[in-house]
């Protein structure tokens, strides 16, 4: 992966207002999704037939889980014909605008997307995330870090324009300002990092430390998650007409997709030979590089909420904390209007081996 392509994969989570229904194009039709949650008749023979499934982006490794439940079987044994993995991308259909047409079933977003969509009417919910931390993140050289935000007071700090809503919101929820820093505008190529032009730079932390370590520049980061902002990122949102009457098909979905993700985390390896060689063949991505970036991301899969709870799952005090971060991005909604966890509870209460 080249350092301009991993700065494109911000696009994604960085527009915290404006329209998500409308999006651009409208994506193509996957495969007509007729079944009830009761099974019944499908084209394919199927107990629920053959969904789309929008994801945030090209397809690298951030979707290892759902390679690994499509090619082992677990989508297939969970009772569907097929599972179609529709990449998402700058240009693409955002997955808010996929399920408001009714042309995916599941889409992979983020809080700070989806509860704009939410306020402006449509009828969805998360119901699991496989990110616990927001991957987002200021890397910095290692010989002049940026450790925190306060440390980037008086600072050069390039940020995308499209990053500039969520990097505000860092600030606002650290007690600063964006006079408190000089905020130099960015592209996605990290080099004014590197040449010494900026001391920080607004970067996702399984793309830019590791594409510039690999390049010789040492550097160092932190997350906006740890510091005031603790959003969760790829979320599994849904329709609330999917989660009332399409239940059953909806935790057949979730099962398969926890053993797809149990499997990624035990094996980064394999999860990068999926992303490079087979889903992502076309992205010409660099196996070493997603092979780092895999065991990067395991640590935003992983924690002691999952440990105890299982993958996917999150706490009430995880999605207050939601709420309140995308309140301090002046996104105001109740928990309620935008997380239902209920149906990935009774996932593991049904099949406690998962955990």
């Amino acid at each position: 992966m080249t350092a301009v392509f991993a700065r494109r994969s911000f696009l994604r989570y960085s527009a915290l207002t404006g329209a998500v229904l409308g999006g651009a194009g409208v994506l193509a039709a996957c495969g007509d999704d007729s079944s009830s949650s009761s099974g019944g008749s499908t084209p394919d023979g199927s107990k629920f037939g053959t969904v789309a499934v929008q994801l945030s982006w090209l397809k690298n490794i951030e979707f290892a889980g759902e390679y690994f439940a499509d090619s082992k079987g677990y989508f297939r044994d969970a009772g569907f014909g097929s599972v179609n993995l529709i990449a998402g991308g700058a240009a693409s259909t955002s997955a808010e605008a996929g399920l408001d047409t009714g042309k995916v079933w599941l889409g992979l977003s983020a809080p700070q997307t989806t509860a704009p969509a939410v306020l402006e009417g449509l009828p969805a919910k998360i119901v699991g995330t496989t990110y616990q931390k927001n991957p987002f993140c200021i890397v910095s050289a290692a010989g002049k870090p940026i450790k925190s935000p306060q440390e980037m007071k008086g600072r050069k700090i390039g940020v995308q324009d499209t990053n500039q809503l969520i990097f505000n919101a860092l600030l606002a929820a650290n007690g600063m300002t964006p006079s408190d820093v000089t905020i130099v505008p960015a592209q996605f190529d990290p080099t004014p990092l590197a040449n010494g032009e900026v001391d920080g730079w607004v970067s996702y932390v399984t793309n830019e430390p590791i594409t510039l370590a690999a390049k010789g520049f040492a550097n160092t980061n932190f997350l906006f998650a740890d510091f005031n902002l603790p959003l969760v990122a790829e979320t599994l949102t849904v329709t609330q007409s999917t989660i009332d009457n399409e239940r059953d098909k909806l935790k057949a979905f979730l099962v398969a997709e926890i053993k797809g993700w149990k499997d990624a985390v035990a094996n980064p390896a394999e999860s990068a030979r999926l992303a490079v060689e087979v889903y992502g063949k076309d992205q010409k991505l660099d196996l070493a590089e997603q092979t780092l970036e895999a065991t990067a991301q395991n640590d935003l899969v992983m924690s002691a909420n999952t440990a105890a709870n299982g993958l996917l799952s999150m706490t009430d005090q995880l999605i207050e904390q939601n709420i309140a971060a995308l309140r301090t991005a002046k996104i105001d909604i109740k928990a309620d209007q935008l997380f239902d966890l209920s149906i990935l509870r009774e996932v593991y209460a049904e099949n406690p081996g998962l955990q």
